[in-house]
């Protein structure tokens, strides 16, 4: 077994670091089994290829545009909806992401489980922080991270748990 959880986007653009501070949160707080890696990918694209090929769960965190959602509401998606979604243009990172899923398929390194956990930004305005909506959606973010994570037989111990 071979977890990716990644969290994407660029911290200086307001609500589009939701994934990268969901992951931070993840490792602040959790310990993870040796076959979980949590990676911040921030902005990169075809860069993230070789770090997500060939996984059994892929579990992207993101912010996603959406004119049917409300900021800071959560969007899941899995499997054979997430490639969807970026073909469809609806996220600030479709374009890497989109070119990266396209090449794994391609070189049949595509993972056996994709999930992503979209957040609804309010704002992609540059500015660090996030807006109170989207920060209050955090939570929920990180608790869909370890729901798909418990999807694949993974428990995340909370650290003050363990550290005791």
């Amino acid at each position: 077994m071979s977890i990716l959880v990644l969290g994407v986007g660029n911290i200086l653009l307001s609500d589009e670091g939701i994934g990268v501070r969901v992951v931070e949160a993840l490792e602040q707080r959790y310990r993870l089994p040796q076959e979980v890696e949590v990676l911040d990918g921030g902005t990169a694209g075809m860069e993230l290829m070789e770090a997500m090929a060939n996984r059994t769960h892929l579990i992207i965190v993101d912010a996603v545009v959406s004119r049917k959602s409300a900021p800071g509401e959560l969007l899941i998606l899995r499997d054979g909806e997430v490639p969807a979604l970026f073909n469809n243009k609806i996220s600030p990172h479709q374009l890497g992401l989109s070119d990266v899923l396209s090449a794994l398929r391609f070189t049949d390194e595509f993972p056996q489980k994709i999930t992503l956990v979209g957040v609804i930004p309010q704002s992609l305005t540059p500015h660090i922080g996030l807006t109170p909506k989207v920060k209050a959606s955090l939570e929920p973010a990180l608790e869909a991270v370890l729901a798909a994570l418990q999807v694949s037989g993974v428990t995340a111990v909370p650290r003050e748990v363990q550290d005791a």
